[in-house]
């Protein structure tokens, strides 16, 4: 290929918008690894079963890394089934899902393979994995976009001095400006978890999870008045707390949405 045309290609590729990707491979793993010490046994044996030795963890990003995937499955499906879109003042109860359907209809879709007795081992396990995902995903407040701005991704935001968007600093900056591994952060934020706030946020119904999501997301995007708005160290402070507390949430969410999917 000549020199030009892979420089034009190169800068193609560069200005492509990238996938909503919730949390990154950090949040998603700190979500898996803080539902893992709370599932109960048996849900730890009907796992097992499935996805063998594959912990929450591992598991909770395969259904990104498969975006690359040349399936006609991940390529032209799958992509609806990471996000929620509800309308501002509106909830998802009075939105209809799209024909392509979205995560709330994935999960449905998901539970039902891996509680039907005739399903493949290997069809379980996708449905596991993107189950494990998809309650991550509805857990970060721009995946539960409000149908304006493709989840924030069309929101352009510099990011201590640098050009991004609004998703991007959700899904991945504000959290991996931490330093931490995910077993640091998922430990850190785990012991920050009381009693109480395991009982108050033991909750299976998605639609409780995306009413929270899309309360906060109406209150993260800057104030206007600069065409692209400089964030740094005030917007870390006063929205990170909410970003480690999604995190945390949905840790114990993906437990007790886990507990009641493999419930007798």
């Amino acid at each position: 290929m000549p020199y030009k045309t892979v420089l034009a290609a190169a800068a193609i590729a560069i200005c492509l918008p990238s996938p909503a990707s919730a949390w990154g491979q950090l949040g998603h793993r700190v979500i898996g690894e803080i539902a893992e010490v709370r599932i109960s046994g048996k849900t730890r044996a009907e796992l097992e079963l499935i996805l063998g030795e594959e912990d929450l963890a591992e598991a909770s990003t395969w259904s990104d890394e498969q975006r690359s995937n040349p399936a006609t499955f991940w390529q032209r499906e799958a992509g609806a089934y990471h996000y929620v879109t509800v309308p501002e003042g509106q909830t998802y109860a009075e939105v209809s899902p799209p024909e392509e359907g979205d995560a709330l209809t994935a999960l449905d879709r998901f539970a039902a393979t891996v509680r039907d007795p005739n399903a493949s081992r290997e069809d379980k396990a996708l449905a596991l994995k993107f189950i494990i995902h998809i309650v991550g995903d509805v857990h970060q407040p721009l995946h539960a976009g409000n149908g304006d701005d493709r989840g924030g991704n069309d929101e352009r935001v510099r990011w201590f001095g640098n050009e991004t968007n609004l998703h991007s600093v959700w899904d991945t900056q504000m959290i991996e400006g931490k330093s931490l591994s995910y077993t640091e952060y998922a430990a850190w934020l785990d012991r920050q978890i009381e009693p109480g706030d395991t009982i108050e946020w033991w909750e299976a119904n998605p639609q409780v999870w995306i009413g929270e999501s899309t309360q906060i997301r109406d209150t993260i995007y800057p104030a206007a008045g600069q065409e692209i708005p400089s964030l740094s160290y005030d917007y870390q402070f006063e929205h990170l707390a909410t970003a480690e507390m999604r995190m945390q949430q949905g840790g114990v969410r993906l437990a007790a949405y886990l507990d009641w999917l493999f419930r007798p």
